[in-house]
């Protein structure tokens, strides 16, 4: 099997009038691995606030993924009632599993790059070199990474994106400037980059979706973040265990769901970068599956052979079997370190 370099699939993807991208936590790793991984997150983690259980789950099942607990405990409740497990049992279940979605919320923004500036304009450079390959630009990450460089204009001032967050209707009225931009579905017909699960510094009010900047305040984005959180206002963020469960919460959000139908209705080529094709994101493979793309390039890190890369190539290779297609679907992989996304 051929992999191609990152330059080579670009060059075979050049006959599409659109290419699209798709974001995975491999991006973010990239730029700071000794952050952005769930091995790292887990040892950051405070978990003094939760039950001993919560804790001890993830000894039981010998896993730092706050994904899999969350799932494993879900699953737990809804079999416990079958065999005479007390109410108060279930209820303690759900309520770790709720309590780890929180954590892991915060465990992220407290052990985010505080500043944009703590990312270099080198790296900024090369990953707006990178992302300017790209028509649209998917993300199934949360943190600030994606956004902070489609904001950092210092050696791109062309560099176009549009997340689909302007002004509220009551500031224009009022003349009142809030302290955070709304995004709305009629808003978003220019819109280039989407957070599929939801991001750090995007809020549901119940009755908006707010993204908080730091033009508007003065006071950094992460520390806005964080008192948020201290007011338990979390964000909109999409961290259940199952992809069953993750689609259930897009389908209660306006934002969420307009970027699934987004994603839905992508034609003509995709790349798919530092995503490892898992079962927990299957609600967005099957829209690569039955979609109306003729393209798919998944990127590889590392060595083809490996176990993980494996399951990868075995996982895009079924897509274009899975029948019910509008087009034929050409699949071909790339080694992702050759992207030099974040100049290395």
């Amino acid at each position: 099997m051929q992999i191609l370099t990152f330059a080579q699939a670009i060059d075979a993807s050049a006959s599409y009038p659109k290419r699209h991208l798709l974001l995975g936590n491999g991006f973010s790793i990239a730029c700071r691995p000794n952050i952005f991984r769930y091995e790292k997150l887990f040892e950051q983690a405070d978990f003094s606030a939760l039950s001993s259980s919560a804790r001890a789950t993830f000894e039981a099942l010998q896993t730092t993924d706050f994904e899999r607990v969350i799932k494993v405990l879900r699953d737990a409740a809804a079999l416990a009632t079958l065999y005479g497990a007390t109410t108060a049992m279930v209820e303690a279940m759900l309520g770790d599993a709720d309590a780890l979605k929180e954590l892991l919320v915060q465990t992220i923004a407290q052990s985010h790059p505080a500043l944009p500036s703590d990312i270099t304009d080198d790296e900024y450079t090369a990953c707006q070199a990178f992302l300017e390959n790209f028509s649209t630009t998917y993300t199934l990450n949360y943190d600030l990474l994606l956004y902070w460089t489609h904001m950092h204009r210092e050696n791109r001032a062309d560099v176009h994106s549009d997340d689909g967050f302007r002004t509220s209707q009551s500031d224009i009225e009022s003349g009142i400037e809030s302290d955070y931009v709304v995004w709305e579905p009629g808003q978003s017909h220019d819109q280039n980059m989407w957070f599929l699960h939801g991001a750090l510094h995007v809020f549901d009010s119940g009755t908006e979706v707010q993204k908080y900047t730091w033009n508007r305040t003065g006071i950094r984005l992460i520390e806005q973040i964080r008192e948020a959180l201290g007011r338990d206002f979390f964000p909109l963020f999409v961290a259940e265990g199952s992809s069953a469960e993750k689609l259930e919460r897009i389908r209660h959000s306006d934002y969420l769901a307009k970027a699934y139908r987004s994603f839905q209705e992508i034609q003509h080529c995709l790349f798919v970068h530092g995503h490892s094709l898992a079962a927990n994101d299957e609600h967005y493979l099957r829209l690569i599956e039955k979609g109306k793309l003729a393209h798919l390039f998944v990127g590889l890190h590392g060595d083809p052979e490996s176990a993980a890369n494996r399951q990868i190539i075995a996982r895009a290779k079924a897509m274009p079997l899975a029948g019910r297609r509008r087009r034929e679907l050409r699949v071909d992989f790339y080694d992702s370190e050759s992207a030099h996304v974040w100049g290395r």
